[in-house]
């Protein structure tokens, strides 16, 4: 007998990257900064009055919207704290699309959007990128025609790493009729040279919102902490109908005050990964190997052709270096790889070598 749900028993859960004990494996899996986070956190969490824990957390984290808000030139009712940037993804999902609705989406893309929708009870609409992992032109018009009340998409791109330029944006979200979500988990390694950042939209179109997160560029995946923006008609509901009843406790969002005051040292550890990507890249399509050209903290190469992908894979992992593997169409012909220390790059580019040289 089960008391689950029909749609629940029906789907299955979000997948998770392998998170192994053992510290010295090189792990380039699951799209972790591989630089620790600002060393004012230490202090902070040294200095923790622990007596603040008997009361709840400020419900609403009105300080770290506010220095959001300030950051990024919008006001504090545009800005809703998550935890982490998934619980935003859900917030979005639980409050703008309807049980039988649509949720519109690229394939491939973030594996967490269609468990979403499962537990939604709604209908995912995707659409195959271009073999270059553009959107194809037709995309807005597609998302119309199915009635995607929510569409989300990740930029820069993931698992590709490529990015969506802001004019493209614009004319999605002109071209909508329902809510575009903007996926920046990976915004803070995009190069600055190309002055790119979708939060403008948020105060041209009253159907875009922004998602970020300190798990990558900040090095808090540990933590969980995110924040949605966009138009205060959007955050509205879901800051208070649809979010959990205080849902950043009180030591995350100290630490998080003190991470983006810090904002300088997380962009220097930005900029080492930068490095890292271009060198890792130029190696790899050395070696026969496709990679487009990333502005996140990962690659997608694929294999050359005398490499099966699933077999380099397996061969990293016994010598302990875990890379992602995605045993579908069209990414099982490629592996990711999560950009480590010069180090770290250096022990994966020196055994994938030894692995090709061996066959």
């Amino acid at each position: 007998m089960t008391y689950e749900r029909n749609n629940i028993r029906a789907m299955e859960g979000y997948s998770y990257g392998e998170q192994p004990t053992d510290r010295d494996v090189i792990k380039l899996n699951t799209n972790e900064n591989p630089y620790p986070p600002t060393p004012q956190i230490r202090s902070t969490l040294k200095n923790f009055d622990i007596d603040l824990l008997r009361r709840y957390p400020d419900p609403t984290a009105d300080g770290l919207r506010r220095l959001v808000a300030s950051r990024f030139d919008v006001t504090a009712d545009n800005v809703l704290v998550t935890n982490g940037g998934d619980e935003g993804l859900r917030l979005a999902v639980t409050t703008l699309v309807n049980p039988d609705g649509v949720l519109g989406m690229v394939d491939p893309s973030y594996s967490l959007y269609p468990v979403l929708a499962n537990i939604q009870g709604c209908r995912v609409e995707s659409l195959r990128l271009e073999n270059n992992w553009t959107l194809p032109e037709s995309f807005s018009a597609q998302m119309n025609a199915s009635g995607a009340q929510l569409t989300c998409l990740v930029n820069p791109h993931a698992p590709s790493g490529v990015l969506c330029p802001v004019d493209a944006l614009r004319e999605i979200a002109e071209a909508l009729k329902g809510v575009l979500l903007i996926d920046e988990a990976y915004v803070d390694f995009v190069d600055p040279t190309l002055d790119y950042s979708a939060i403008p939209l948020v105060q041209e179109f009253d159907n875009v919102l922004v998602l970020r997160t300190l798990s990558k560029g900040y090095s808090l995946a540990g933590l969980r902490l995110g924040f949605l923006i966009g138009n205060d008609e959007l955050i509205e509901p879901m800051a208070t109908k649809t979010r959990d009843s205080y849902n950043i406790d009180t030591i995350t969002q100290s630490v998080a005050l003190v991470a983006l005051d810090e904002a300088a040292h997380a962009l220097e550890n930005c900029a080492k990964v930068r490095a890292e990507r271009d060198r890792v890249r130029d190696e790899l399509c050395k070696s026969g190997f496709v990679v487009p050209e990333s502005q996140a903290n990962f690659l997608l190469a694929e294999v050359p052709r005398s490499v099966n992908a699933s077999s380099l894979y397996r061969s990293l992992r016994e010598a302990q270096i875990l890379v992602r593997y995605f045993n579908s169409s069209p990414l099982d012909r490629c592996l990711r790889i999560t950009i480590g220390t010069r180090s770290e790059n250096d022990q994966f580019l020196n055994t994938v070598a030894q692995i090709l040289q061996s066959n």
